[in-house]
């Protein structure tokens, strides 16, 4: 096949031209950022110019902003520093959260996947004060705009300090850290054409974050271990895109919408969180009659990209955690299917996306 269609850029999207070109001049670069002389100057001074980059784009002070390798490692920084207390979390979160070995009570949602805010609202009553409530800025397998300025307010109002992992929401719409009132943000590179194994975590000001890796001295000894000198330059430089472009991404939304119209003409497919705000380049839908392995295989063996879920839960034949949480039931001849573009998806790429699907429409549901 001569060509292959990419829809799975909440997995990981594509890097951009102007990162590569940045990321690759970088490491032709020597020095340690932590080293005196002026190769371990000229380190530093590329990593504090992303630093600056990345906290522009957030409206807070550039000593707020930590790198480290990802959303993961700055998830499980948070919650490991809140270990052994309450924490609430989102029953929608990213497997990072869920499965990060702390412990944490699960605040449910709606059949839209949004926040159920009165069962929050319920648990904040109910037992000892929350030290800690997290929820999303937006889902990545439904794309589905959390209220977490709403949830932040009434999370501080009992006591609790508040994160967001921000990841899916981050370079696709506008927000700061002050507008979305938490404590703490967790931002990954690669999901806004950034290299990947490269992240950050924005902290309110005043506040110590737990130190995960110990060791070092590196990033006002918050988080040991040598500094990634070219991918955090190139983070900053896609950060700096990203947020400057949030029109263009916006724009995807047409795409998305013909794509379901198109898909929802077999009575077997059911879209979710269409009738909430969304992240313009991401849909998520069930197919009924059948599996979720065919699916997916199918349409790989067409040249399509495209995933079940969370790519960090790829490989699991069980319903999503969103979609049980969402209230769907489980059933073998179920297909979840997550189609998220990227900004460089064209309208013939989803005019081909769609005559794919027509073409295993027939072959696989036999309509």
């Amino acid at each position: 096949m001569d060509k292959k269609l990419y829809f799975d850029a909440n997995a990981t999207a594509r890097i951009r031209p102007e990162v590569i070109s940045l990321v690759v001049e970088v490491m032709g670069e020597v020095g340690n950022a932590s080293s005196p002389h002026s190769f371990g100057r000229e380190a530093r001074k590329r990593i504090e110019t992303a630093r600056r980059q990345v906290a522009a784009t957030l409206n807070v002070d550039a000593q707020q902003v930590i790198f480290n390798s990802g959303a993961t490692e700055g998830n499980t920084t948070v919650f490991k520093g809140f270990e052994g207390k309450r924490i609430l979390a989102s029953a929608i979160e990213h497997p990072s959260i869920m499965d990060c070995g702390v412990a944490l009570e699960t605040i449910p949602v709606t059949s839209d996947g949004v926040v159920d805010l009165d069962a929050f609202k319920k648990m904040l009553s109910s037992g000892p004060s929350p030290a800690l409530v997290s929820v999303m800025t937006a889902n990545n397998e439904t794309g589905v705009i959390q209220p977490v300025a709403e949830i932040a307010k009434l999370a501080k109002d009992a006591g609790a300090m508040v994160h967001s992992d921000a990841v899916q929401g981050y370079g696709r719409f506008a927000f700061t850290r002050e507008s979305l009132g938490v404590d703490f943000l967790t931002l990954s590179a690669h999901k806004i054409g950034g290299p990947q194994g490269v992240g950050a975590m924005v902290i309110a000001p005043g506040v110590t974050p737990y130190k995960l890796l110990q060791g070092g001295g590196q990033e006002r000894r918050q988080r040991g271990g040598t500094e990634n000198v070219a991918g955090i330059a190139g983070f900053g430089l896609a950060a700096e895109m990203a947020c400057s472009s949030f029109e263009k991404f916006q724009s995807l939304g047409a795409l998305r919408d013909r794509i379901e119209v198109h898909f929802q003409t077999s009575p077997r497919v059911t879209v979710y969180g269409a009738n909430v705000p969304r992240t313009a380049n991401t849909s998520f839908m069930t197919i009924k009659g059948v599996p979720n392995d065919t699916l997916l295989m199918a349409f790989d063996l067409e040249g399509v990209a495209v995933s079940a879920g969370s790519a960090c839960s790829s490989g699991s034949t069980r319903l999503s955690n969103v979609l049980g949480a969402m209230g769907v039931v489980s059933d073998p001849l179920l297909a979840s299917l997550r189609i998220s573009l990227g900004i460089n998806t064209t309208e013939k790429e989803v005019e081909e996306l769609c005559a794919i699907w027509d073409k295993l429409r027939a072959r696989l549901l036999k309509e």
